[in-house]
């Protein structure tokens, strides 16, 4: 890693991001509970979610992951009150396609994902960035019965649910 590298991967707005993480008290009563881990390098999320319908009307979290790890979780917590579930498996799928794919970042309220963007070259920090909103889809999953999508194996999973 050159040092610009790490400059771009560690920028000011993801350090801003990570030192302010809205919504870090866990639910009395959620609908589901899910903690993920990065199996590389051992982040941390644990989501709970509320839902009335197919919306989400409530979210706390505990957070023990990187910087990285924290900005992500922390445009979670911003945004995803008042989600409904297909929209956040969608831009759950397109953070995922930003890191892995090289695709464009999720537009509109959840634009600051952008910011995470210069990650893609850092296979090993793609975990803890994807780790709320992995464990986010997999709460959704468990409240609406879905099963996870069946992905090939290819070597050590970024998330794996504790």
């Amino acid at each position: 890693m050159t040092a610009s590298s790490v400059e771009s991967l560690y920028s000011d707005q993801v350090k801003a991001l990570a030192a302010d993480i809205p919504r870090t008290q866990r639910l009395a009563a959620p609908a589901a509970t899910v903690t993920m881990t990065s199996p590389l390098c051992g982040s941390r999320v644990t989501v709970d979610l509320a839902m009335d319908g197919d919306r989400i009307v409530d979210f706390g979290q505990t957070v023990r992951a990187c910087t990285l790890g924290q900005a992500s979780a922390s445009i979670m917590a911003r945004h995803v009150v008042g989600q409904p579930a297909g929209d956040m498996r969608a831009v759950a799928k397109t953070l995922r396609a930003m890191l892995k794919e090289g695709a464009s970042p999720p537009a509109g309220e959840w634009a600051e994902l952008a910011a995470l963007a210069p990650a893609q070259r850092f296979k090993s920090r793609h975990g803890s960035i994807l780790l709320a909103f992995d464990a986010v889809v997999a709460a959704l999953d468990d409240i609406q019965g879905h099963r996870p999508e069946d992905a090939p194996a290819k070597g050590l999973p970024d998330t794996m649910r504790v």
